[in-house]
């Protein structure tokens, strides 16, 4: 017995093989989730984001109202193994679609589960004009910074250095441009309401993402506007990193490109933006130049043969 009353529990020694047969107590699986055992890469994190989400899900009290809308990749393994309902986008389309059923079913909540390949190279558009108009909608993006169903090849979002299959030598500015930071670009538009950006690479990050992503459904459920939360994941094949070596990757390279921190909160601070880290003071939007209060009464033509407004002189 110990000092406070309470039986030690026993050390179990890890240097040898146990003396008796091991069994399974419980697999842990989420309740949402059918089938816990998955084909996806050994070290992959996206079965990790996958769960944070459902979670909160059941901790929001929303199993009889979710709606999820996947998009196209390695993630989509998961589309018919939840025991909320699902439907199925075309790749990059699944803001859209979230779109349409939200303004048809108010009484829902809508989210999607889109990776970095789906969201920034094929689907921008329809993640920034959602947001734009401050559809209520949540929107999940699991960046690893590859196309990891089709071959592991780059994507608007890889980090400059970053190696991928068709990047061997690792991402080029000069050659294949610079990654599009798509929370950043998100945070500055008026109709987002939450913008964040976690990871799942160890514990604190795991801790910290599913507050985020319980803070974005709230968000929706409150009514405010659009909601984003980008969550970096680990995808060690595409990285052409050991499995182990994968957590410490995304810190070293994704990470310091994609910084994690909340960037907009609504509910929490107004409309104002966050900077870089999860509670930091940041730059506030920035503010253009004062507003002529009869420019909306104007008639202002643009005269395309001189350049210049109507009535005016080039």
């Amino acid at each position: 017995m110990s000092g406070q009353g309470r039986t030690r529990l026993p050390v179990v020694p890890t240097d040898a093989p146990p003396a008796c047969g091991a069994r399974l107590v419980h697999d842990f699986t989420p309740a949402l989730i059918d089938v816990g055992a998955h084909h996806l890469c050994p070290g992959c994190g996206e079965p990790i984001a996958m769960r944070s989400m459902v979670e909160a899900v059941e901790e929001q009290g929303q199993v009889a109202n979710a709606i999820a809308v996947f998009g196209i990749g390695c993630y989509t393994a998961y589309s018919n193994n939840l025991d909320i309902e699902v439907l199925q986008a075309l790749h990059g389309r699944a803001p859209s679609l979230a779109t349409g059923v939200k303004r048809c079913r108010p009484d829902t909540l809508i989210f999607t589960v889109q990776g970095d390949g789906d969201m920034v190279n094929e689907g921008l558009q329809e993640v920034l004009h959602a947001a734009a108009r401050g559809e209520n909608i949540t929107c999940f993006m699991l960046n690893n910074g590859v196309f990891g169903e089709t071959g592991g090849h780059m994507t608007a979002a890889t980090v400059l250095g970053q190696r991928t299959k068709n990047t061997l030598d690792g991402r080029d500015a000069a050659v294949h441009g610079y990654p599009i930071r798509l929370a950043d670009l998100v945070a500055q538009l008026d109709g987002a309401a939450y913008v964040a950006r976690g990871a799942v690479n160890n514990a604190v990050n795991i801790t910290r993402t599913n507050r985020m992503i319980k803070n974005a459904f709230r968000t929706q459920l409150a009514g405010r506007g659009f909601s984003f939360v980008e969550i970096l994941t680990m995808c060690p094949t595409g990285w052409f990193v050991d499995t182990v070596d994968a957590p410490a990757y995304l810190d070293d390279a994704l990470a310091g490109t994609h910084r994690p921190g909340v960037l907009k909160d609504v509910l929490k601070n107004g409309p104002g933006m966050n900077g870089p880290g999860e509670n930091g003071p940041g730059p506030q939007p920035r503010q253009g130049p004062p507003r002529d209060p009869d420019h909306d009464r104007k008639d202002v033509r643009h005269d395309v043969r001189e350049g210049a407004p109507e009535g005016t002189t080039p």
